[in-house]
């Protein structure tokens, strides 16, 4: 059996392009469990079972090391939110919408908890160039909801100013819901929470 200190021997032989996947595994469990302060390049090293030259190799500091993470756990939020969406928003209802959309995406938050904690939480704490990075991938949810809105309610009063507001209404109650899942916060369901959401919204959509 390999021992510690054997691992440590042999990482930098691998070469960077090959350890970054291992070594951004290795800083997502530290984040899920420690948050951005308590994820140091020494924690992300221990954690990999590597020294910290050898992630100092990968990524030049800790703010591109937690960027790359995001990126790449990003992705996971993107096909997420895609595959949530309605493929239909003339059929149904808006509180339908919401209901199946959600029951989706909140399901696929308790598939993958630690890529939703780091993409949800990596703003409290850390430095601007990573906050403004989680508040781009926001801005993206917000985005995709309002144009959801557009399609499911085209006879809206004043869309302008109503869609944006149901929208960042929505994506404020989505994101605290993820992030209760995520860090084991509730015992409810992804459709009851969907149910939760939708009855809080759903005034909204039939008096605008």
């Amino acid at each position: 059996m390999v021992g510690d200190s054997e691992k440590r021997r042999r990482a930098p032989h691998l070469g960077p392009e090959r350890r970054r996947p291992l070594i951004l595994d290795a800083a997502l469990e530290v984040f899920s469990t420690n948050g951005y302060p308590g994820t140091t390049m020494q924690s992300v090293a221990d954690a990999a079972g590597v020294t910290k030259p050898v992630v100092y190799d990968c990524f030049a500091n800790r703010d591109e090391l937690l960027l790359a993470l995001l990126a790449r756990e990003e992705q996971h939020l993107v096909v997420t939110i895609v595959a949530a969406l309605p493929a239909n928003p003339s059929v149904g209802t808006p509180e339908e919408h919401v209901i199946e959309g959600l029951t989706a995406f909140f399901t696929e938050v308790t598939k993958q908890p630690q890529s939703w904690r780091i993409v949800f939480g990596a703003q409290y704490g850390a430095a601007p160039v990573v906050a403004e990075r989680v508040r781009a991938a926001r801005a993206f949810l917000v985005e995709s909801l309002r144009l959801t809105l557009v399609q499911s309610l085209p006879g809206v009063t004043d869309p302008d100013a109503n869609l944006p507001v149901l929208a960042e209404l929505l994506a404020s109650m989505t994101e605290s819901c993820a992030r209760m899942l995520a860090g084991n916060e509730t015992e409810r369901t992804p459709a009851e929470l969907a149910r939760t959401v939708s009855q809080v919204v759903g005034g909204g959509f039939g008096n605008v």
